[in-house]
């Protein structure tokens, strides 16, 4: 879209983040496409294999670092970011009860992409009614787009050594979508600065020791990773560092202490579901895959899929305190089908002393 000088641009600006805020978001940051930075970060990462099976992170070349080349036109990123951490989660009490299944917040509710889409497309609806018809795109981890990269320079925070996007005002506890305009609009002020300082608690906490360095994470290591990315069986050497942890991890994000700053989300939509922000790994377990599908439906866990859902809770059941209970709930399915999730059956009942027959 031609620079058009009837409008004024400072004044759209200051409009697209009170829209915003009003539309739900707690934050709307305007950034340039220009990621050289990134790009170049992103490719080392990438040829060291960091990504494990994730390849959908290598395809489309530069695209995912180049979004003008992305979406031809595009001047403006316009980042916006809505809080998800539910009310009232005792994360710290779940992770150190063993027979308990943690699962990551973001995995709650209901699956974030859907809401956040709808209304960054009703941003640029309300922008066109005041600009006339102009080119833009909603993205919601729906292509290849540096979520957090865009995010950092829209002024949204500042990339931290566990990678995550932290804001001073609302530590990292966020989803993030952004809206490609071709609007000249003025850029909001990037903090380039690395506020993490001296600390590294997130780097000595993680469990699995996914972290090579300091923004360098080894996702082959990453309980993220193998609880939702692996469609394979675990690492072996893995399974014990995973503790409860089922589907995701949020341990680098609990010891910062920028999420001090953390503010419950008022969206209900992102309120636990089912009980699943305190059941117990026996119980999730028992569910048929009818179940599963029925009580995961709008949710990020279905991403797992049922194999690797019970896969994940016999890493967890192996992991828990030898009970009564944790070990009919592994025998009941010794021996189900599939010879990847009857495996991980094995190891856990070998945990507790049983031999499988």
């Amino acid at each position: 879209m031609p620079n058009k000088p009837d409008i004024d641009y400072q004044q759209l600006a200051a409009d697209i983040h009170r829209w915003g805020r009003e539309l739900g978001f707690q934050q709307i940051g305007i950034g340039p496409v220009e990621l050289d930075e990134h790009e170049q970060h992103l490719q080392h990462w990438l040829e060291q294999g960091y990504h494990g099976e994730m390849d959908y992170l290598a395809r489309h070349g530069n695209l995912r670092s180049r979004p003008a080349e992305l979406l031809p036109g595009t001047l403006r990123v316009i980042s916006a970011r809505i809080d998800y951490l539910p009310p009232e989660t005792d994360c710290i009490r779940i992770l150190n009860n063993p027979e308990k299944a943690y699962l990551s917040r973001y995995a709650l509710g209901r699956d974030y992409h859907k809401l956040v889409r709808k209304r960054l497309t009703q941003l640029g609806k309300q922008i066109e009614a005041v600009v006339g018809q102009h080119g833009y795109r909603a993205f919601v981890d729906s292509a290849p787009v540096l979520e957090r990269a865009l995010g950092s320079r829209s002024g949204l925070g500042w990339i931290g050594k566990n990678t995550m996007l932290i804001n001073r005002q609302a530590g990292s506890w966020f989803f993030l979508g952004e809206l490609f305009t071709d609007l000249p609009l003025p850029l909001d002020s990037a903090d380039d600065a690395d506020h993490c300082g001296r600390c590294s608690r997130c780097l000595e906490v993680c469990p699995t020791r996914a972290f090579v360095n300091a923004h360098q994470l080894d996702a082959r290591r990453c309980i993220s990773y193998l609880t939702i990315e692996l469609k394979g069986a675990i690492p072996m050497e893995l399974r014990e560092a995973m503790g409860n942890r089922v589907f995701g991890c949020d341990d680098c994000q609990l010891v910062c202490p920028w999420n001090r700053f953390a503010k419950a989300s008022p969206e209900s939509d992102f309120r636990p579901r089912h009980q699943l922000d305190s059941s117990d790994l026996a119980d999730l377990f028992g569910w048929s895959e009818t179940e599963f599908l029925d009580r995961t439906a709008g949710s990020p866990i279905r991403r797992s899929g049922y194999s690797g859902w019970l896969r994940n809770l016999a890493v967890g059941l192996g992991n828990a305190p030898s009970s009564p209970r944790v070990i009919e709930a592994l025998r009941a399915r010794r021996h189900y089908p599939e010879p990847m999730v009857r495996e991980h059956i094995q190891w856990a009942l070998a945990r507790h002393g049983i031999t499988p027959d």
